[in-house]
């Protein structure tokens, strides 16, 4: 979404919500790509440092000792613990919801936007309330409904498959490049659907009209209408 804007996650401060396989490897792929995650959180709270949080960390915490993500402070003075806190009051330049459903209301989409985000990407299934999704677009802001942008997890299902049924092993690296296709991809075909129906940089509308689509030509090309 970003590339398309031209512009990128590089040197953007970045916030995902939850701590989980989902956030963590969110969190990686940010890294990756030249951003830096500042805030992470649990049903107990939020974990915020300005300087970016430590990655290996998080991974030692909630992956192998099964430890809240306020324990994270023990270990970075810098970062501070925000009992029951709203992650979305976190002044940001890209969000990933990427905990549960409806976990961004209205208001936090406004503050959202207020403060300056200008990308969401969804890695929760519906995270954002209807109402946060209209003020997102309105804004005019990069906004990735789930449905598109949280298509990963049953894409590379389908890459588990396809392995198994061509009895290959594919590398990390192998498997992430088809993945990354894939996904980029799907932001191409939301992306020429909006355009195509009149609301060009709203991947809501695109997600669904290339959604029906699909399964509106497939059901013909069946015989089913």
């Amino acid at each position: 979404m970003l590339r398309h804007r031209k512009n990128g996650l590089k040197g953007k401060k970045v916030v995902v919500s939850g701590s989980g396989n989902v956030a963590i490897y969110t969190t990686e792929k940010v890294h990756q790509l030249g951003g830096k995650v500042i805030a992470l959180s649990d049903s107990n709270g939020v974990i915020h440092d300005e300087r970016g949080l430590n990655l290996d960390r998080i991974k030692i915490l909630k992956e192998v000792e099964r430890r809240r993500i306020k324990d994270y402070c023990e270990y970075h003075r810098s970062a501070r613990f925000i009992p029951n806190g709203n992650i979305w009051d976190i002044p940001c330049d890209v969000a990933f919801p990427s905990a549960t459903e409806n976990e961004v209301t209205g208001k936090d989409a406004r503050k959202l936007v207020k403060n300056g985000c200008i990308a969401i990407g969804e890695g929760a299934n519906m995270p954002t309330t209807p109402e946060g999704v209209k003020v997102f677009i309105d804004a005019g802001i990069a906004y990735g409904p789930g449905k598109a942008a949280n298509a990963g997890g049953v894409a590379t299902s389908g890459l588990e498959m396809q392995q198994n049924a061509s009895r290959e092993a594919w590398g990390f690296a192998e498997t992430d490049a088809k993945l990354h296709a894939i996904m980029k991809n799907v932001h191409q075909i939301c992306s020429e659907a909006a355009e195509e129906f009149g609301s060009p940089g709203n991947l809501v509308n695109g997600a669904n009209i290339a959604g029906f689509l699909k399964v509106a030509r497939a059901m013909s090309a069946q015989g089913v209408v």
